[in-house]
């Protein structure tokens, strides 16, 4: 079995002076899962990007097949059949399944679209590498999974022979995660290769013949994953044990301290997205939602911290109603809210580091004075917070932006976190961050949780759902199918089928 890609002495360093790639050198042999893993700001994904061209590399070389290549761009990659399926998927969701597959490479009549030979060569493609998709619907009206499908299907029909999946299971169920496994044995059976960048270490396991473990932005190690284990990985990666048990309930019985009553919300497109949503939030309890992603959390989250008006229902807090208030005022109210996309909601990314952790308290007593800012005392919050939080940043004063995408979502999570909230809506968490930090926002969450503070956690991780929870609900479609108490030996497959619409609560009476 030979080596189909090699990169060479690989350096990459930011104009803001970070180094993300110390000579990195790695060889990935041909037919093979290869997973990569490491910690936020390991350079795993910068090394990724310079290999698909996203990013260039000051120093070191490429070899695909063993032959020297130049990657300027995507382009490039794509050209020499390297394709690759990023973590946000990029599709047009107003276009058919078809007409994804094929942008840019159309068959034509003429200047028009040939719109019978695009489906044969989309359908010949599903059926060659056994991805049946429905060629004629639009992206914006499938399943995430399905969706998935048509990113891979999109760099096979450019004819990738190694391909880069970025955190491909992140929003997937347990079942869409089967089948997707089998998908990539499949393609690995037809002589594909495939790197695997996930944070999912039991994954990782469960899928990979190779691991190479990242930090600090050069290789550890490159292992079969047969002689690794889950505990080994982490180790590897973060320099200290990590604990994956179940986190037990706290024992005090809590009041009830925030509750949504009989939520509705029709969207913009005249689309009824909740339907009486209901449920109540005791303190010294996370309350878990989980659910395949677009069945409503989005709105729901929006809604409870003011960001949107419901059409129906109310909102309690400690039996106030705070139903329409502005978002500042929710806030005053002692509610934090971590937002399922850190850049659209979390941060200002043009804002340092230091102004985006001050963001929600600059003009209160102990950092502003009468007339200007106290510096020196945002600062040194700023940096307790930097030393509490690891968010690994050169100083307070550097653009959030310059920083990784996990340790941005840490900067979210100190902010949040620091402000001695009652009510924690937490949404998607631990998105994007490594077994470590996410060990440390799991512990945090438990010590608010111990100090009476009630938190509603959605998360599309299910290990994440089941290691936190009290109680777990179920949204699928806009309302809550199923409630489960986390007991020991409930896991995800118990969950799946109600989050795919296949079981409800009045199934099981």
């Amino acid at each position: 079995m030979g080596v189909i890609l090699s990169v060479k002495n690989i350096v990459k360093v930011y104009p803001n002076g970070v180094v993300a790639n110390k000579g990195v050198s790695l060889d990935v042999e041909e037919g093979t899962i290869h997973a990569i893993v490491g910690e936020n700001g390991a350079g795993k994904t910068t090394l990724m990007k310079i290999v698909f061209g996203i990013e260039e590399s000051q120093e070191g070389q490429i070899f695909f097949k063993g032959k020297r290549i130049k990657i300027k761009n995507p382009y490039d990659a794509i050209k020499n059949g390297i394709g690759m399926v990023h973590q946000h998927f990029m599709l047009a969701q107003d276009l058919t399944v078809y007409e994804n597959l094929l942008l840019g490479i159309e068959p034509k009549r003429g200047i028009f679209l040939n719109t019978k030979e695009a489906i044969e060569i989309t359908k010949k493609v599903s059926n060659d590498y056994g991805l049946s998709v429905p060629f004629d619907k639009k992206i914006k009206d499938l399943p995430i999974g399905l969706r998935q499908r048509v990113e891979i299907l999109k760099a096979l029909i450019r004819n990738a022979e190694l391909l880069i999946l970025d955190e491909p299971t992140s929003v997937l169920t347990p079942q869409e995660t089967e089948v997707l496994f089998n998908t990539l044995k499949a393609l690995k059976k037809a002589g594909k290769t495939i790197i695997f960048i996930s944070h999912k270490l039991k994954e990782v396991l469960e899928i990979a013949d190779k691991v190479t473990i990242m930090r600090d932005g050069k290789i550890v190690v490159t292992k079969d994953a047969k002689e690794l284990n889950e505990h080994e990985i982490a180790y590897l990666m973060v320099g200290r044990e990590i604990s994956f048990e179940r986190i037990p309930p706290n024992d005090k019985q809590g009041e009830v301290i925030f509750e949504a009553q009989d939520i509705s919300f029709i969207n913009e497109d005249n689309v009824k997205v909740l339907k009486g949503v209901s449920f109540k939030l005791k303190s010294y309890e996370i309350l878990g939602l989980c659910g395949i992603e677009g069945n409503g959390q989005t709105e729901l989250v929006e809604i409870l911290t003011g960001l949107r008006r419901p059409l129906t229902g109310k909102i309690l807090l400690k039996d106030k109603e705070i139903t329409n208030l502005l978002p500042r005022e929710i806030r005053e109210k002692r509610v934090s809210h971590i937002p399922e996309d850190r850049m659209k909601d979390g941060v200002a990314d043009r804002a340092t580091v230091e102004e985006n952790i001050i963001v929600d308290r600059y003009y209160k007593k102990g950092f502003s004075g009468r007339l200007l800012l106290k510096e020196k005392e945002i600062e040194n919050h700023s940096n307790e917070l930097i030393r509490k939080f690891n968010i690994l940043t050169f100083s307070s004063k550097n653009p959030v932006s310059s920083l990784s995408g996990g340790n941005i979502q840490k900067v979210v999570v100190a902010r949040e976190l620091s402000s001695n909230p009652l009510i924690i809506i937490a949404d998607q968490p631990t998105r994007g961050i490594d077994v470590g930090s996410e060990e440390l926002v799991h512990n945090l969450l438990k010590d608010a949780r111990d100090n009476g503070a009630g938190i509603f956690l959605v998360s599309a991780d299910l290990d994440e759902i089941l290691k936190l929870s009290t109680r777990i609900l179920v949204i699928y479609n806009g309302e809550i199918v199923k409630e489960f108490i986390n007991q020991e030996g409930l896991t995800g497959r118990d969950l799946g089928p109600y989050m795919l619409g296949l079981k409800k609560e009045k199934d099981n009476g």
